[in-house]
């Protein structure tokens, strides 16, 4: 016997939009791959990119970009990886840390240009899979 006016909600459904959340954590995963890479090589060839480290938004020597760059990369990759079983708190740090790469890539656009705009552009498709969709990787499960 139901109540009169009781409504009952139906579960929700994964959609086709868990995609967007699954390339969300591979690019997550591939961002800290590159972010890692590129803190490596600005920890130790000081002399790759483009401009000096007084010609940065943030004039800080190469070691210290370089060692932001790869404790980012490390994140981005245990935070893709969480994302991708679909753990809540890998989603809100998701965004954190996409918003910190692109932070990061914009102080970092003068040393090595094309690059960092690509990151960025990547950082924040990330954020958009992961704030728009994120809810329905839970689903999944």
């Amino acid at each position: 016997m139901t109540q009169a006016g009781a409504h009952y909600a139906t579960p929700k459904q994964p959609t086709g939009w868990t995609g967007w959340v699954a390339f969300g954590g591979i690019m997550l995963i591939l961002l800290g791959l590159f972010q890692a890479v590129e803190g490596l090589v600005a920890i130790f060839d000081h002399g790759y990119y483009l401009v000096t480290s007084a010609g940065l938004v943030v004039n800080v020597d190469y070691s210290a970009w370089g060692w932001l760059h790869l404790a980012l990369g490390i994140l981005a990759v245990v935070v893709g990886i969480g994302l991708m079983t679909g753990n809540k708190v890998a989603r809100v740090a998701g965004v954190i840390i996409a918003a910190l790469s692109a932070i990061a890539n914009l102080g970092f656009v003068a040393a090595y240009p094309v690059w960092s705009l690509l990151v960025i552009a990547l950082d924040v498709l990330v954020i958009y899979a992961i704030v728009a969709h994120g809810e329905e990787m839970t689903l999944t499960r």
